[in-house]
């Protein structure tokens, strides 16, 4: 079984600000480098709601489902939002899986963190050697430039996945700017509880 996804970086920017461009599927679409577009379907009783998700590809598109659920409320101000998905494209390296991202307040801002582990759609050895640290990279990345947006304003567009070879660039996103390996214990010790109570979409 290979490790489940980890990250974590310190955005300097108010929660409620990094809230929104997480939690709305049309902003987490534009700087989320897994996802071309995130479509709510439905509504639930509970709060979250249903999705439908596709990832562009230059020679075919990955669509999939899924269902979000996010909490405000907790007694220190920490925030969560729990996520399952699903697709039956053959062609997916990912076939389906489970996530968190959590949201603790700082003085300075927040410290966002996801983890999320997933079933290999390609299988496991393929997995572990290319894809997962690859994914996981998509992922830091995607959270850097997160960051820079909420911090200065710079809408993500501004830099496309070529950014990565702007060497000349400091202020480029970069993947290394974020934790990779949680402070202890495992990677979804961290999970809230609304994730168990999901069910598979």
């Amino acid at each position: 079984m290979n490790d489940p996804i980890y990250v974590e970086i310190e955005v300097r920017s108010p929660i409620d600000r990094v809230w929104l461009l997480t939690q709305d599927p049309v902003q987490h679409s534009r700087w989320d480098l897994r996802f071309s577009s995130i479509t709510p379907t439905a509504g639930r009783a509970d709060g979250g709601y249903q999705f439908r998700y596709e990832r562009r590809l230059p020679l075919h598109t990955i669509i999939g489902t899924g269902i979000s659920l996010g909490e405000r409320g907790g007694p220190d101000g920490t925030r969560t939002s729990a996520l399952r998905f699903a697709t039956d494209d053959r062609l997916s390296p990912l076939a389906g899986g489970r996530g968190y991202w959590r949201y603790r307040p700082t003085p300075d801002g927040v410290t966002f963190i996801t983890g999320y582990d997933y079933t290999p759609g390609w299988g496991s050895t393929l997995d572990r050697l290319v894809l997962r640290p690859f994914i996981g990279w998509m992922t830091a990345w995607s959270f850097d430039r997160l960051r820079i947006w909420a911090e200065t304003d710079v809408p993500p567009e501004a830099w496309p996945l070529a950014s990565v070879v702007m060497f000349w660039r400091p202020d480029r996103p970069r993947a290394s700017r974020c934790r990779r390996k949680p402070r202890r214990g495992h990677a979804m010790d961290d999970s809230p509880e609304t994730l168990d109570r999901l069910e598979a979409s």
